[in-house]
């Protein structure tokens, strides 16, 4: 088995590099990234009720991709429910300080 160079690789890392630089010129708010955020776990719900009522009326014969469109938006859920907390718990411990 021959195990091909990486010198290519090593090379284009600078150019990404610099992509990033010039799309973090203008950095987003936190209020349009949760925004963001939500719209994605939104869209991943309806895709999945989307999903479960076209197997229900039989446009789908693949389960799999309906669960599987199902897990997504259940993890994408639960994910967003932690950061919640997470958000929640930081507030009260910032309203516990004492001045």
């Amino acid at each position: 088995m021959e195990i091909g160079r990486v010198d290519g690789l090593v090379f284009s890392l600078p150019k990404i590099e610099e992509s990033k630089k010039e799309n973090s010129a203008l950095p987003k708010d936190f209020g349009t990234m949760l925004n963001e955020a939500l719209e994605k776990v939104n869209d991943l719900q309806l895709e999945a009720d989307s999903a479960i009522q076209d197997v229900v009326l039989g446009k789908e014969e693949d389960l799999h991709r309906a669960l599987i469109a199902l897990e997504r938006a259940n993890l994408a859920l639960g994910l967003t429910v932690q950061v919640r907390n997470k958000v929640i718990e930081a507030y009260q411990e910032i309203m516990r300080m004492q001045l």
